[in-house]
């Protein structure tokens, strides 16, 4: 485990392929979930030559609590800073960034800001605009998110959220996610994250798409959305990208499905490369 320092405290993150050259490829998870959702992605990158940073958001994981911002604007400063850290030997090296979740939305806020440094995008299981729901669902989230049985409660959200194949090691996953919630304070800053807004919803609205080449990967059972393949057809016009779905997977294609989701990074990267 590493960290980067930033101005309200550090960012956790793991590296992979620590001594490759190649494409650098900084990994965003969603909230309430740990980096370790990267662990395969990261792994199998790394042996294809790449370096691979997967991120704990603020507040997440092994990052400090210390942090004010929690929205997905400031996980894109996060992680640009840490792609500028770790390729700062590197001035003209293509990044991509992917992300999951709400981390698709920080990513694609990255590669707005920063198209400079941004040159490939992966967005898997996409949060760029909240979905529709009513009255009941808001009140069911409200409870969920109460302690004392919000930790327990949002672990098995979690669990639930892998409709599809179960990723290997899946139980490691939900221990790791559950001890991370239990703490008061730990959680006050992921309850923060949960709650608070999504500018990336604001700023892709109306705006020109990023100039990054971008990827949608979608899985086919995602409960997030009623109709995953119509969610990933709208955020592909957002960023102008391209669709992955991915069969026998829910929300989290990354530690799902590696074997569909490595190769659609790879090609990714490629396609980066080959623009330059």
């Amino acid at each position: 485990m590493h960290h980067l320092q930033r101005p309200e405290g550090r960012i956790a993150y793991d590296l992979y392929g620590a001594e490759n050259t190649g494409t650098l490829v900084v990994c965003v998870p969603g909230m309430f979930d740990h980096r370790a959702s990267f662990r395969f992605v990261g792994t199998a990158l790394a042996a294809a030559g790449y370096r691979v940073a997967a991120m704990d958001l603020r507040g997440h994981g092994d990052s400090d609590i210390t942090f004010s911002d929690h929205t997905d604007l400031a996980a894109a400063t996060d992680a640009i800073a840490l792609a500028e850290e770790l390729n700062q030997e590197l001035a003209d090296a293509r990044i991509v960034m992917a992300g999951n979740s709400l981390g698709a939305g920080a990513v694609t806020i990255a590669a707005l800001d920063r198209p400079d440094l941004v040159a490939g995008i992966a967005l898997l299981g996409p949060f760029l605009r909240a979905p529709e729901s009513g009255w009941a669902k808001r009140a069911l989230l409200k409870v969920l998110l109460a302690r004392p049985w919000a930790p327990r409660a949002l672990t098995l959200f979690y669990d639930k959220l892998h409709a599809g194949r179960t990723p290997q090691g899946h139980a490691e996953q939900l221990d790791r996610v559950l001890r991370m919630l239990r703490p008061v304070d730990r959680y006050r800053a992921i309850r923060e994250t949960i709650n608070g807004p999504k500018v990336s919803e604001e700023r892709v609205q109306g705006a020109e798409p990023p100039v990054a080449e971008a990827v949608v990967i979608m899985g086919e059972q995602d409960p997030d959305w009623p109709d995953p393949r119509a969610e990933a057809a709208w955020v592909a016009s957002v960023v102008e990208g391209r669709v992955v779905m991915v069969p026998e997977c829910g929300h989290y294609p990354q530690s799902q499905r590696p074997d569909v989701v490595v190769p659609a990074l790879i090609d990714l990267a490629e396609r980066v490369n080959a623009g330059a």
